[in-house]
């Protein structure tokens, strides 16, 4: 049973007087994450937009990879392998993320027709959810990358369940807020990139094989952005820590 935080209670409130309504609107709009308004401080924004250029991206060459010719020759060939055994499976998880990502900042902008928005977000968040489950028992990384993506997926299935049952409620603020939380969990993949890149650079001094840190890379970048997320959330309204 969804029950509603106290912030959420305050604003669905009727106000004593017409002199008190501006302020809570202004108290409302702090509360609800929004980018669009001016929310998030830069560091944030400049972060999503990497992540959304970087998800796409990563994404992109995937597809132009697994429909082209591989190089037996290339440093990523193990891994390239790896996803080229199994491509029906690759690419039922890639389009639907691509999508995914592509679709994240009309919803979190706050574009007409968001509910319908919204509702494709979740289905096709659970699609790649169950697609992410199905490539993990036979990670690439082992178990380290395994134990990666049932954690953070577990995550992400989480808070997008917990923000359809939200917003099932008319619970906006809650609801919102899970729904950053699960978008910022699925966009770690675009901050394990550049971890990854950090480990090839010093795969000489480490004598790491792609195989080893794939799994590390994956936890560093998820946590990065779980984090991060969480920090963001709780600095704008501790009053519903992470459970608002």
């Amino acid at each position: 049973m969804i029950t509603t935080t106290h912030t959420e209670s305050f604003f669905s409130a009727e106000p004593d007087s017409e002199k008190s309504r501006p302020k809570l609107r202004s108290l409302e709009q702090h509360s609800v994450p929004a980018i669009k308004r001016g929310g998030a401080p830069r560091w944030l924004m400049i972060w999503f937009w990497a992540c959304i250029v970087i998800a796409v991206a990563a994404a992109t060459r995937r597809f132009i990879v697994l429909i082209g010719p591989s190089d037996p020759g290339a440093v990523m060939s193990g891994l390239n392998a790896a996803f080229a055994s199994r491509t029906m499976l690759t690419l039922a998880h890639i389009i639907p993320a691509t999508a995914f990502v592509l679709l994240i900042p009309f919803v979190l902008f706050r574009v007409p027709g968001q509910k319908r928005l919204e509702r494709t977000l979740l289905l096709l968040g659970v699609t790649v959810a169950i697609t992410a489950y199905a490539m993990s028992v036979d990670a690439f990384g082992g178990w380290t990358e395994r134990s990666a993506v049932l954690f953070f997926n577990s995550l992400f299935l989480f808070s997008l369940g917990k923000a359809f049952l939200y917003g099932l409620a008319g619970a906006v603020i809650p609801q919102r807020r899970w729904l950053v939380r699960s978008i910022g969990v699925l966009l770690g993949i675009a901050t394990t990139r550049p971890v990854m890149g950090v480990f090839f650079a010093t795969s000489q001094l480490t004598h790491l094989e792609p195989k080893q840190f794939f799994g590390i890379a994956f936890w560093i970048g998820f946590s990065i952005n779980t984090i991060a997320v969480e920090v963001w959330l709780w600095a704008r309204n501790p009053f519903t820590g992470c459970y608002g």
